[in-house]
């Protein structure tokens, strides 16, 4: 397990990351973080109908939005979860984060540079509520608290969405076969059309709660782990957010493969059981209601 860092380091560590890196913009006309997504037209359909499954958790309209982890807002998809609301309160440890969300949310949006698991507002006061790949920002000793802050200033009836990664997720693993294979396909057909083969391969993850990638600190958990923090203390369901990872995206679905269909195929099967492709695939998305 690597060695967590002091909570105020690693804050400052984290909005360093993204300050200076994470949120600026490339000469492609996306973030620096978008290099942790999938772009690619094969899987923009299955990429855009994931991102939409958080607004059906919230309730559909409302004064107050918090989005917690705001980030810029960055996907179009992000600014449909606060479509019905007459405001959307972006809260992140990055100010440059904030600047960037005000260019998309205007007079819509109200900004607070705060932590996600210190939240600074009352009681009862939103009636929606999304935190979308923030929690693996913060130390495991805080997961708690932040849940419990969540709920707390939800208004009573109203739910909140929770995005982040597993690690080492069954079903990822179970595939990873698959991912090997056509990382050597593909490479072998780059070499044979004459183009430079984008390397997909990632060291693999061990099995442990605690993962450390490069960029700034991150980490992801297990779904037995989260249950052992939440169950008894917070109301909270696990269905799909997502399941195919971005190392198996980008290896496995090509255009060449009928890849746009396998992702229909695999978005259905995601729609008919969303509670095992929460637990077994890589992206969970953690309903939270009050």
């Amino acid at each position: 397990m690597s060695q967590i860092p002091d909570e105020n380091e690693l804050k400052k560590e984290v909005s360093s990351f993204y300050n200076q890196i994470g949120w600026q913009m490339q000469d492609d006309g996306f973030y620096q973080n978008a290099r942790y997504e999938d772009l690619r037209p094969v899987s923009r359909e299955y990429i855009h109908k994931c991102h939409l499954r958080v607004k059906k958790v919230l309730q559909s309209r409302g004064k107050f939005l918090l989005d917690a982890g705001s980030g810029p807002v960055q996907y179009p998809e992000y600014l449909t979860y606060s479509e019905e609301y007459q405001y959307r309160v972006c809260l992140d440890i990055s100010i440059k984060a904030l600047e960037e969300a005000r260019h998309r949310l205007h007079e819509k949006g109200l900004y607070v540079v705060a932590d996600v698991a210190n939240l600074p507002f009352k009681t009862n006061t939103f009636e929606g509520l999304v935190s979308l790949h923030t929690l693996h920002h913060i130390p495991p000793q805080q997961y708690l608290q932040a849940y419990q802050g969540f709920v707390r200033v939800l208004k009573p009836g109203c739910s909140g969405a929770v995005v982040n990664a597993w690690t080492s997720p069954a079903l990822m693993d179970r595939w990873s076969w698959m991912v090997r294979f056509m990382d050597r396909v593909n490479g072998l057909l780059g070499r044979i059309n004459g183009r430079k083969v984008v390397e997909t391969k990632t060291p693999p993850a061990k099995k442990t709660v605690i993962v450390q990638p490069t960029g700034t600190y991150t980490q992801h958990i297990t779904p037995d782990w989260l249950k052992s923090q939440l169950n008894g203390k917070v109301n909270y369901e696990i269905l799909v957010w997502r399941s195919a990872s971005v190392r198996f995206l980008r290896a496995v679905i090509q255009p060449w493969l009928a890849g746009r269909f396998w992702l229909q195929l695999l978005y259905r099967n995601e729609e008919n059981d969303p509670h095992f492709f929460g637990e077994n695939g890589q992206y969970p998305l953690i309903v939270i209601r009050k």
